[in-house]
């Protein structure tokens, strides 16, 4: 989607941090915003501060990790303004420090709830009613640079579900019809409540015209923060490594690849954009 004015924009955890900028960032755009949070009173911070540019700005108190209060502001919006376009899944948590073995799995689990199935509710509610709707729709998830690395030591749950983040919104992107657009926003370290113990990261609204420039540009993957490239090559090339010493490429080594199989037998009726660049 590359046109926000008089849409309505979505956004969980829109108070504060990378929510509130990109808040900023559509108002700019002239869409109309619902914001979504576990806090009211900031909540009704971010939405004076917002309505001196936004064409429309509402609220509603919203935690992501239970199914019904989602299907709660799903019902508000579309009750309020008659409509949603878009769909901002940021509302996050920060990681709770362990190991990978002593991480105690209700630890764990508590940074799922939140990055993972909060984003996933998102994406299901609100995919949905996009399918139903039928008009053109945008579907944001908020990753990470820990969707790509492991940015953060003794962080492994936070990075399972930014890893998680990815892998669902790479499926999302090829299961949605054409109407709908998915993109994954990917930020480095940014200024915000989420990275507290640091004052060194992208100031935050900086960041959020990052963002809005690659998805006015309809970009898939929404990235910044450069030297994070190095990290990831770093992991590929270990990879790369390890194929061509254990499994290098040979002559019609695709005849055991499940998408160029799946594609060739018909696997994927439903999803048109699942082999789109599979060799058969």
């Amino acid at each position: 989607m590359q046109d926000f004015n008089g849409k309505v924009v979505v956004i969980t955890g829109g108070a504060t941090g990378i929510g509130f900028a990109l808040a900023k960032q559509f108002a700019q755009q002239g869409a109309h915003l619902v914001l979504a949070g576990i806090q009211l009173d900031r909540l009704e911070e971010a939405a004076k501060a917002l309505r001196e540019d936004a064409a429309q700005v509402e609220i509603f108190e919203c935690d992501v990790t239970h199914r019904d209060q989602v299907e709660a502001l799903a019902n508000f919006a579309w009750d309020k303004l008659g409509r949603v376009d878009v769909i901002v899944n940021n509302a996050g948590v920060g990681p709770i420090p362990s190991t990978v073995i002593d991480a105690t799995p209700e630890d764990v689990q508590k940074v799922l709830n939140v990055n993972l199935f909060g984003v996933w509710n998102g994406v299901s509610v609100f995919g949905k009613r996009f399918v139903a709707q039928g008009t053109p729709a945008a579907i944001y998830n908020i990753g990470s640079e820990n969707s790509f690395f492991n940015a953060i030591p003794e962080g492994a749950g936070y990075v399972v579900s930014k890893h998680g983040v990815l892998a669902m919104t790479v499926a999302l992107r090829e299961e949605v019809p054409p109407h709908i657009d998915v993109a994954l926003i990917c930020p480095g370290l940014v200024l915000s409540e989420l990275a507290k113990e640091t004052q060194e990261g992208m100031a935050t609204d900086k960041y959020a015209a990052l963002v809005m420039k690659q998805i006015l540009a309809g970009k898939f993957y929404i990235v910044s923060h450069a030297f994070n490239l190095v990290r990831m090559q770093a992991r590929w090339r270990e990879i790369e490594a390890a194929f061509a010493t254990y499994a290098p490429r040979y002559k019609n080594d695709v005849e055991f690849d499940v998408r160029t199989l799946g594609v060739k037998d018909n696997w994927y009726p439903r999803y048109p954009n699942a082999g789109e660049d599979i060799p058969v």
